[in-house]
């Protein structure tokens, strides 16, 4: 295949890992079981990966407890608190909020990875969380001898470890997530907000050099928990200039769950920069509907229209279980959309002779 494929990351924990999430959570197993459940569940994940033939793997993030909030692991100065994220369906997702300073990093991903590695020699992808998501830890009053500038400055040097580690650990490339792109232009239509979080990730994205950030892509969507999004409403036309001001080699965005596909597609066409890669979402995780192979194909070849081939690549839309507790697609759906993505890859690059 020539038509570069690559998932997003997160894929729906499994039954043993769920249930044995809860009994840790309530003290009934212990962290050695929990531990084990844990390894497990990594094992299959990456088993099934490898199955699906697509050439670029994750962890399935089955040992993140979100993707948002693995750094936050094992720290004590956080309060429940923090900022709450609405969804369409009515649900919410709350962040923590930081009550003291310095801030660190609890965990850093490339742990993820190299767990992953134990089980495969395929391309490992890493996903790692932007540090504009992070950044709202930090409360709206003034931490005492902990001012917000001294907090982002160690924030983002924190997120530029999280993104170093990854490459040095051998990372085929690294993502980062940035879900809260869109979400910034629903909670401040001015843009103000949007530009703030470019410029913080830019500061990270700044101290890499050319070949590196070649190896960093920036993910965007409207969010996918439990089969709904935070601002999907919000118009790609107002991000997505924005989005490509990132530093960043690669782009991943959400494209199939888009009403107006080919409305998108030019949009891409005349806001991508030159030298940049394009992996367009072909298939839709928060829909039941396992896209046959055939349909992802259509979809390429649509994209091709408007788009480079010697830029465009393929992913999912989102991840299929963002948060570890999001049960609403089965592994089986995920891995099958999976599939058919990297088969209707392919179909695409034999017709576009890619």
């Amino acid at each position: 295949m020539s038509l570069p494929t690559e998932p997003i990351g997160s894929i729906p924990r499994s039954k043993e890992l769920l249930a044995a999430i809860t009994a840790h959570a309530a003290g009934r197993v212990s962290e050695e079981q929990f531990h084990a459940a844990e390894e497990a569940a990594l094992r299959d994940t990456i088993s099934h990966f490898e199955q699906t033939g697509s050439p670029v793997i994750t962890d399935g993030e089955q040992s993140k407890s979100s993707f948002a909030t693995y750094p936050l692991a094992g720290l004590s100065k956080l309060a429940p608190d923090g900022v709450i994220i609405p969804f369409a369906d009515g649900h919410t997702r709350q962040l923590p909020r930081l009550t003291a300073g310095p801030f660190r990093y609890g965990v850093h991903a490339a742990s993820f990875l190299q767990a992953a590695r134990r089980y495969s020699n395929r391309p490992l992808k890493q996903a790692v969380i932007s540090v504009s998501a992070l950044s709202l830890l930090y409360p709206k009053h003034e931490l005492p001898g902990y001012p917000r500038e001294k907090f982002l400055d160690d924030l983002v040097s924190e997120g530029e470890r999280d993104i170093r580690e990854c490459l040095t650990a051998g990372a085929h490339c690294v993502q980062v997530d940035f879900t809260e792109g869109r979400l910034a232009l629903k909670l401040d239509p001015s843009g103000g907000l949007l530009n703030s979080f470019i410029e913080l990730n830019n500061r990270v994205l700044n101290r890499f050099n050319e070949e590196d950030r070649s190896k960093i892509g920036v993910h965007t969507c409207p969010g996918a928990d439990k089969d709904s999004t935070h601002s999907a409403e919000v118009n790609y036309a107002l991000l997505l200039p924005d989005l490509f001001r990132l530093n960043a080699g690669r782009f991943y965005v959400q494209l199939a769950s888009e009403p107006d596909r080919k409305r998108v597609l030019r949009l891409l066409r005349d806001h991508l920069p030159p030298g940049k890669m394009l992996f367009i979402g072909v298939t839709d995780p928060i829909n039941a509907k396992v896209e046959s192979a055939g349909e992802v194909r259509d979809r390429v070849v649509e994209a091709a229209e408007f788009l480079s081939i010697k830029a465009l690549g393929t992913t999912d839309d989102c991840g299929f279980s963002p948060f570890c507790d999001d049960a609403s697609t089965s592994r089986e759906t995920a891995f099958a959309k999976i599939r058919s993505r990297v088969e209707g890859t392919g179909l695409a690059a034999d017709i576009l002779k890619a």
